[in-house]
């Protein structure tokens, strides 16, 4: 039997969003007879020619991140329990800056049909609080728990630069580095969900902030390359699309070292 796919709310509002960004954005499609064609632009071209160029040149960051020893502790079982606290104390402080980086680039593009996509996230952000302080307590540590627990700067280093983008980087800078990005995060997510419940015993609803990053959103790639053609129809440059991806993934990289290490 056909074990049917099941989405996170994320995925499904992400795919709201996606539909609405894609129908007015630059990539809609249009049809000839029986057949839909997909007409694209030069910034169109140019976004998927970036991103594509992007995956070749940040492919050995992603294969660090992918095969971290962190999630192979896990997968055998031999992570401290302490790794795991301070996992959930790391997310805690991230996710509430993110909202707020989210809740600003909403703020700047909302009127633009980019804003479609930064709504989504912003919306998948405020769910994700709530999963994290559901896995703090299945570890014993309630929300004020948490917050009582300082933050690491390695840990801290990627949000920190999510909140520059939303500040000063340009709409196409955010939905490149947000695409690169979320990828390997959501696969580790998804090997962390398994061996949470496989290796530490936690139950199913007790990790569903790693189950939720782990589920694919469908249409993100296509609503971010929107983005990313918006942005350089607007004058973005790709240098600076490029460098805004490549630090956010190294500094993903340097958040997995970070909660590698016992608090």
């Amino acid at each position: 039997m056909m074990k049917q796919k099941r989405y996170s709310f994320k995925a499904v509002l992400l795919a709201v969003a996606v539909g609405g960004l894609l129908a007015a954005g630059p990539l809609a499609a249009s049809e000839s007879g029986n057949k839909t064609c997909l007409s694209q632009s030069a910034s169109e071209k140019q976004a998927r020619k970036l991103v594509a160029e992007l995956r070749r040149e940040l492919a050995p960051v992603e294969d660090k991140i992918r095969n971290h020893p962190f999630i192979k502790m896990l997968e055998r079982g031999e992570a401290p329990r302490e790794t795991l606290d301070g996992f959930a104390v790391e997310e805690f402080y991230i996710i509430q800056s993110d909202l707020r980086s989210q809740a600003l680039l909403t703020s700047r593009f909302g009127v633009t049909p980019s804003g479609d996509f930064f709504r989504g996230l912003l919306e998948g952000e405020r769910t994700a609080f709530d999963l994290i302080c559901r896995f703090g307590a299945a570890l014993g540590l309630d929300e004020n728990a948490l917050a009582a627990h300082d933050p690491r700067p390695g840990g801290q280093a990627f949000p920190n630069a999510v909140v520059s983008l939303a500040a000063f980087g340009s709409e196409a800078e955010a939905a490149a580095a947000f695409l690169l990005n979320f990828g390997v995060f959501g696969e580790n997510t998804a090997r962390m969900a398994v061996a949470l419940q496989d290796k530490y015993g936690f139950a199913q609803q007790e990790v569903e902030f790693f189950t939720y990053f782990g589920t694919p959103i469908p249409g993100f790639e296509e609503a971010a390359l929107a983005v990313i053609a918006a942005g350089l129809d607007k004058g973005a440059q790709p240098k600076e699309i490029k460098r805004a991806a490549r630090l956010l993934q190294q500094y993903e990289l340097q958040f997995w070292d970070t909660v590698a290490e016992v608090p």
